[in-house]
């Protein structure tokens, strides 16, 4: 049976779709097979994120109202072995519900790991979501709001006795440095729930993004997501640091350029 996995924020924009997108892919490149989930119903990103939208004919809708089978919904991404479910571009909130979910994903056969997408916030969409899922990834961005919202999410996934796991995103090494950020080691005592990655501020993730193409390994972001997916893979407890490159003489100076630039 897959391992299904919610990947859900407490507040919209800090990067949960990219997040989910790359680790599926970092999972693939593992050698793993991975289904991606889009369940945020008339707000889906996730076809957008992996630029496979032109591809899609049917949806999750489509496939739990019994119009197609599932391998005719589904999309391979780039990296082999990563498929995406997408979600309904429109739909009506009474056509898909927890148990369908949960039903969808106890079916499934020869995939490893099933990663669902959730919408921000804590609205029905969350937890349909959450009840279709056995584990889950917080993702938050090192900002008093985000963290504050992650917290209360946190709280939430333990009342259906799952154990959640935080991904700090879009970690800015020189500000930690110069204590204009929250370092990730101060996060552990704001949120009760364990660190499973950072992932550091890069706007390549952003611009590989929009294009589909996956990550290059010599990326920060490719090297980070690694991380947190050997992580989840094999319960390392490793975490990338994103401070290392503005360390020294030389990371001074790359410090400068930053608030320079």
């Amino acid at each position: 049976m897959a391992r299904a996995i919610v990947v859900t924020s407490g507040k919209g924009g800090v990067g949960k779709t990219t997040i989910t997108a790359n680790l599926g892919r970092m999972l693939g490149i593992l050698g793993r097979r991975v289904l991606l989930i889009d369940t945020d119903m008339g707000l889906n990103n996730l076809d957008v994120a992996l630029n496979i939208e032109k591809k899609v004919v049917f949806d999750i809708v489509d496939v739990l109202a019994g119009r197609c089978r599932l391998k005719q919904a589904i999309v391979e991404d780039v990296v082999p072995g990563v498929y995406v479910l997408p979600s309904a571009h429109t739909y009506d909130d009474s056509n898909i519900s927890a148990a369908a979910l949960r039903g969808l994903i106890d079916t499934l056969a020869g995939f490893d790991f099933c990663l669902l997408d959730c919408p921000a916030g804590i609205e029905v969409g969350f937890h349909r979501a959450v009840t279709a899922a056995d584990e889950a990834l917080v993702v938050t961005t090192p900002h008093v709001s985000a963290l504050k919202d992650a917290d209360k999410v946190v709280a939430i996934l333990k009342t259906y006795k799952i154990k959640p796991l935080l991904v700090l995103n879009r970690v800015r090494g020189d500000l930690v440095l110069s204590a204009d950020m929250v370092a990730p080691a101060d996060v552990k005592g704001l949120i009760s729930a364990p660190l499973a990655g950072v992932v550091p501020d890069d706007d390549a993730v952003g611009i590989y993004g929009n294009t589909g193409k996956a990550l290059p390994k010599s990326n920060d972001g490719y090297k980070a997501t690694m991380i947190l997916a050997k992580n989840i893979l094999y319960g390392s407890e490793i975490i990338y640091d994103a401070t290392k490159k503005y360390r020294g003489f030389f990371g001074r100076l790359k410090r400068a350029a930053k608030r320079s630039g």
